[in-house]
């Protein structure tokens, strides 16, 4: 393993702790009593404190210092008094341990008592403290200069979605997105749970993957000698257990999909659906209000939300417009009894990019997904698909050629669908064969099997059921002002990283590196250039080596150039 010379620096301090028969990863429990939060809100002088957390600053001044203690609350200034803390003639632990050999970023733990500066600021005055975890390697930690301005602020979106650790402790206020996120779930399961319906576990790995139109990952059982497949949707089993008799089911899964990659999609998402017996698509729109109403209220204190320019009203009830409607007002054509053809011809005419795959319902999918979606701003129902664009749903009572199915847009985006769901088990056989000759014609999102089991299911009797699939990482996006899927999940699916080169450092780098290790704060560049005592030649072919390898860096800073490690 390739060490920077940072790193290699950390590890010769962990060397000497452990030659001062000090353990920098103990296994023992430190009670803590206290979090920064709390002694903020119930603060009192010279109250005893006892906390934990991560060292993120710290302005050494001889036998005292101020340093900054961050644990998962937020952030406290703590005061090191080199007497207070070696109350006796040792002063080692103030002169040798946290001087020299703690850094930033090791985590330790503080007892003390709490006092205000002259300037105001509540305080820890530290009586002793523990070193819990030696950081090995340093934290991409932003600078600010004396204007207040910052400097290499942890922004790049490769380097935090991949090392969403360090995102978290450098960019704390990330973490809100997650604590609303969890805001999120826990209020729609109080939702459902209010209303009597009942939380499921449905299987991830499926002998055949349905209910949805997708691609799948595909697996193979050895003991079974079988090929599996990741789920890309777990209705067909909700709808089982409806059929099992339960009246309403509901279960937050994640879901596998073996498609593109952008800001809306990842490979890996979470979905919410539920299943209610005896219910329509018509009382699952205004169910759909109410939780949306109240999810959002729970999440951000209020029914609004932020998303780029907009403000999003998620207060019931919601404009409803049938996807007929909408393919006319924004492209004029009325698809009501087209055939394929004319279908066919009408999105080429509008450029549309198709082929001779796609059946009536992924044209018409791709006529609205092109023309229509992008105008729906606040949320809004889409209602009555065309019955080849819904092979799950029952056909529409008075419509004929349509079915009841709504699915909810907002910002252009689709974040909910729902059916009046197809319980009759021989219409539902003649959709799946419809898919499969979908899929014998080359699209490869149609349905490439047909669920015997499902049908034999339907063929014991499914009550009339209204059912209800949300998108939960695109809703939270929606109702935290993120535009990226990646935001909104800790670990989102990344390509292999690229591998970093290793670096030949002369002695002349190493040098340079040394002093620059020397102190937190950067160097001019003229005091490294003298203090490093090497000739123009040497200086200019040592420094073009670091930069080079971006292993050092130099700015300009207030008209005074400024040498400082990467």
């Amino acid at each position: 393993m390739q060490l920077s010379e940072q790193e290699i620096i950390r590890r010769e301090k962990l060397n000497k702790l452990v030659e001062m028969g000090i353990n920098a990863f103990p296994a023992d429990e430190y009670v803590v009593t206290d979090t920064t939060q709390s002694i903020k809100q119930d603060f009192s002088e010279n109250k005893q404190v006892k906390i934990a957390g991560r060292l993120m600053s710290r302005r050494i001044q001889g036998k005292a210092s101020f340093a900054e203690l961050q644990d998962s609350t937020g952030k406290i200034q703590v005061y090191f008094n080199r007497d207070e803390i070696c109350t006796g003639e040792d002063k080692t632990l103030y002169n040798e341990v946290y001087k020299h050999l703690l850094d930033i970023g090791d985590i330790i733990g503080v007892e003390g008592e709490l006092f205000t500066t002259q300037v105001g600021e509540k305080t820890v005055l530290v009586k002793n403290f523990t070193l819990l975890t030696k950081s090995l390697r340093p934290l991409p930690l932003p600078k600010t200069d004396a204007d207040g301005n910052v400097h290499d602020a942890f922004v790049d979106p490769e380097l935090r979605y991949r090392q969403r650790y360090a995102d978290l402790v450098v960019n704390p206020h990330i973490k809100e997105i997650f604590v609303k996120r969890t805001k999120l779930f826990n209020a729609m399961r109080t939702f459902f749970n209010d209303a009597g319906y009942f939380e499921v576990e449905t299987p991830i790995l499926q002998s055949i993957p349905g209910g949805a139109a997708a691609r799948p990952f595909i697996t193979h059982h050895n003991a079974l000698d079988i090929p599996l497949y990741l789920r890309i949707a777990n209705e067909l089993y909700l709808k089982r257990l409806i059929v099992g008799g339960f009246d309403g089911v509901y279960e937050f899964s994640k879901n596998f999909r073996n498609e593109g990659m952008d800001r809306t999609h990842n490979p890996e998402f979470t979905a919410m659906e539920i299943y209610v017996a005896y219910k329509d698509y018509n009382w699952m729109m205004d169910f759909t209000e109410r939780l949306l109403e109240f999810c959002a209220t729970q999440v951000n204190g209020n029914a609004e939300s932020t998303f780029g320019e907009h403000t999003i009203s998620w207060k019931a009830p919601y404009p409803r417009i049938s996807m007929t409607e909408a393919i006319q007002k924004f492209t004029g054509f009325d698809i009501t009894g087209k055939t394929e053809q004319e279908l066919f011809d009408f999105a080429k005419s509008i450029g549309i990019e198709v082929n001779e795959t796609m059946g009536k319902g992924k044209l018409i999918d791709e006529i609205f997904g092109e023309k229509c979606e992008g105008n729906f701003i606040q949320p809004t129902f889409i209602t009555d698909y065309p019955v080849e664009m819904s092979p799950l749903t029952k056909k529409h009572r008075s419509k004929e050629g349509l079915t009841e199915r709504f699915e909810l847009m907002v910002c252009g985006k689709e974040i909910a669908n729902a059916y009046s769901e197809l319980n009759d088990p021989i219409d539902q056989r003649e959709r799946f064969e419809e898919q499969l000759k979908l899929s014998e014609k080359g699209d490869d999102e149609a349905g490439q099997f047909i669920d015997e089991d499902f049908l034999r299911a339907l063929e014991y009797g499914m009550p009339p059921t209204s059912g209800l699939g949300i998108g939960m990482d695109r809703l939270i996006m929606f109702l935290t002002n993120n535009p990226s899927i990646q935001e909104v999940l800790f670990f989102p699916q990344m390509r292999p990283e690229k591998t970093v080169p290793q670096v030949e450092l002369g002695e002349d780098e190493k040098v340079i590196l040394e002093i620059l290790n020397s102190q937190e704060e950067p160097f001019s560049l003229a005091e490294v250039k003298e203090r490093s005592q090497l000739s123009g030649k040497k200086w200019d072919k040592a420094s073009k080596t670091l930069t080079k390898n971006n292993l050092v860096k130099v700015e300009k800073i207030d008209e005074n150039l400024l040498m400082k490690l990467v």
